[in-house]
């Protein structure tokens, strides 16, 4: 394989979690990997080459919002988003479909696409896969995704199939709009919902359409983790050994772990900067509530053991008064906090699995979990 191509080797397994890493002309990704979310082009509160000295090698863009603003056109004309952020490695791009369905107004789906106006000035706008496909080209993704549609659950099965079918007959559309770009990918998007017959169709037919990379889509969108979990265990091993396996828009450690097990190899979602700003740290005791008022006095680190410097430096008090004063300074800590620990759990993960002992390094973490914070100051 060259340098300009875009590859995938499994180099571990360990029951059903994967080790394996990414070729793309931008850089390898090794994988089980935490792709931090940059929703309209940057990582909330944190500077790019933060982000990637904490460990990221690739980052997500959001095509429904960079569509919207800046507009893909005019991130092309400056250089494509890598130009513009300044992220030099690898970026993966939704299609912008679920942000449709979920922030949209007025809008309205049928075969060609998705008609809709701008949650921001109710503009009109048309989504379809292969328009979808030259947004992602203009803003110069490295990984894309097809255009689907992504049911929120509970639903019925007439809706499940419906939306499963559209989204099939969309795989196709996208992958001919696509072409074959040397060094860059196209993901085709498992749906089906919670139900499994539905998901085994739609494996069977994109794997016969023969897409790089698979995502699992719907999911994270109102079930249990339960049903979560059971969904990831069917689907996965209908998936090709030899290519990667994204689950989309998850989520919590405890989801990430549990997605390892069954097989997934690259993660996305906004929660960790989001739990930053809102004052919530993830360290190996589990989150911890910078609100609380138990803090405020508390001159010790989060984790004095941390090889993170802002998780073994900084004062609880002192977090908690930046946290209760709303200072962007507390948001922005809390979030690298949070990134940091992530990519950590990935990291242990690799190893882990290249060492046969996942279901042991599992286990560990979640005692750490379960055994929470330390004990309050004496």
């Amino acid at each position: 394989m060259t340098a300009t191509e875009f590859g995938f080797d499994l180099l571990a397994s360990d029951g059903g979690a994967r080790r394996g890493r990414i070729t793309t002309p931008r850089g390898t990704i090794e994988t089980p990997i935490f792709m931090p979310v940059g929703t309209a082009g940057t990582v909330k509160g944190l500077y790019p080459v933060q982000v990637e000295a904490l460990g990221a090698e690739i980052i997500l863009g959001n095509t429904y919002h960079l569509m919207l603003r800046p507009g893909a056109e005019r991130v092309a004309e400056l250089g494509g988003l890598h130009a513009m952020s300044r992220w030099t490695r690898p970026i993966l791009t939704d299609s912008g479909g679920f942000q449709v369905m979920s922030l949209a107004q007025l809008r309205q789906l049928d075969e060609d696409g998705v008609r809709f106006k701008s949650h921001i000035d109710g503009s009109p706008h048309m989504l379809t896969p292969e328009r979808s496909v030259e947004i992602q080209t203009l803003l110069g993704a490295d990984i894309i995704m097809q255009l689907d549609e992504c049911s929120a659950l509970p639903a019925t099965v007439e809706e499940l199939t419906r939306a499963m079918e559209l989204s099939l007959r969309w795989a196709e559309r996208s992958k001919k709009a696509f072409g074959a770009p040397r060094g860059r990918a196209l993901f085709g998007i498992v749906q089906g919902g919670d139900n499994p017959e539905l998901r085994s169709r739609s494996a069977r037919e994109l794997v016969e359409m023969d897409f790089p990379g698979y995502s699992v889509g719907g999911l994270a969108v109102g079930e249990s983790q339960d049903v979560m979990f059971d969904v990831l265990s069917h689907t996965t091993p209908q998936l090709p050994v030899g290519k990667p396996r994204y689950l989309m828009g998850v989520g919590k450690p405890e989801d990430l772990l549990g997605a390892i097990e069954r097989g997934i190899d690259m993660f996305d979602c906004v929660h960790p900067t989001r739990a930053g700003r809102h004052g919530h740290a993830y360290t190996r005791h589990g989150v911890i509530n910078l609100k609380n008022a138990r803090h405020r006095d508390d001159p010790r680190p989060l984790d004095e053991t941390s090889g993170n410097e802002n998780t073994s430096t900084w004062q609880r008090a002192y977090l908690h008064h930046l946290v209760k004063s709303g200072e962007m300074l507390g948001a922005m800590i809390l979030s690298q906090i949070n990134l940091a620990y992530y990519l950590e759990l990935m990291v242990g993960a690799r190893k882990a699995i290249e060492n046969g002992r996942f279901a042991e390094y599992a286990a560990e973490t979640r005692q750490g979990w379960a055994e929470g914070d330390i004990a309050p100051r004496a």
